[in-house]
């Protein structure tokens, strides 16, 4: 009798770890399948904007390409994604070339359209709120609040390298060697200091360079940025500390 009551004992937490693997199986496969139809809205509202819209001139054209760009990569990661957190990244991706194609409306003259749901790191990067011009490595680098000839760069804000950069146009992207790198270069703190020092919507240590550790070749908590020209097809270069969450700028995009 007492082998019997040992054996339906055994058998019924065999039952029960068994059942539990399989809630668990589909509790994970729920969250992923929300996580991706989350993420395919924001991408499928980025390539109906991508296809019709057509820049007029420098820095439209410049954003809208961007834009173009973060919606093949989003598509990409998407299809690999295979937990929430990669399906995150895909919607982070996403959203920043929303980002894009707002600032390419503005650029344009255009209704921005509807409000962006913010991306990681944007907030404590700040934004560009003056005209500024330095001299770093022999060449001037210009930030703008606004789009011009001089400034057809657009960069939504968010971290580069576990460096946040601030939203702004810029008269070239100074941060895609960082991006591509994974690391700042030496004279990167000059650049900081000499661009964002003082200015108002730059936050004290953004303007001080952000994270050292930076500096010394650590990608910081920026492991995957989405905001530059990396390799966005594969899931190990998705979202930035990115690329999405920390809240927008209102009326600036």
């Amino acid at each position: 009798m007492e082998i019997v009551l040992i054996v339906i004992v055994i058998a019924a937490v065999a039952l029960l770890v068994v059942r539990s693997k399989k809630n668990s199986a589909a509790a994970a496969e729920t969250a992923l399948a929300d996580a991706k139809a989350d993420a395919r809205q924001s991408i499928e509202r980025l390539g109906g904007q991508v296809y019709n819209l057509i820049g007029t001139d420098t820095p439209s054209k410049q954003a809208l390409a961007d834009a173009s760009e973060r919606n093949i990569a989003a598509g990409s990661q998407i299809d690999q994604a295979t937990t929430p957190e990669q399906a995150r990244l895909a919607k982070q991706t996403a959203l920043e070339g929303l980002y894009y194609i707002r600032a390419a409306r503005l650029a344009m003259g255009m209704d921005p359209g509807p409000e962006v749901q913010g991306i990681d790191g944007q907030q404590q990067a700040g934004r560009v709120t003056e005209d500024r011009t330095v001299d770093f490595e022999g060449r001037e680098v210009a930030a703008s609040p606004d789009p011009s000839e001089r400034t057809p760069n657009y960069y939504p804000g968010g971290r580069v390298a576990g460096r946040p950069v601030p939203a702004g146009w810029y008269s070239e992207p100074w941060w895609r060697p960082a991006l591509v790198a994974g690391a700042w270069g030496m004279g990167s703190m000059f650049l900081f200091s000499a661009m964002f020092s003082g200015m108002a919507g730059v936050p004290d240590d953004t303007a001080a360079g952000g994270d050292a550790g930076a500096e010394d070749g650590g990608m910081g908590d920026e492991g995957n940025d989405l905001g530059g020209d990396s390799d966005y097809g594969s899931i190990d270069d998705g979202g930035g500390d990115g690329l999405f969450g920390d809240g927008g700028f209102g009326d600036l995009f």
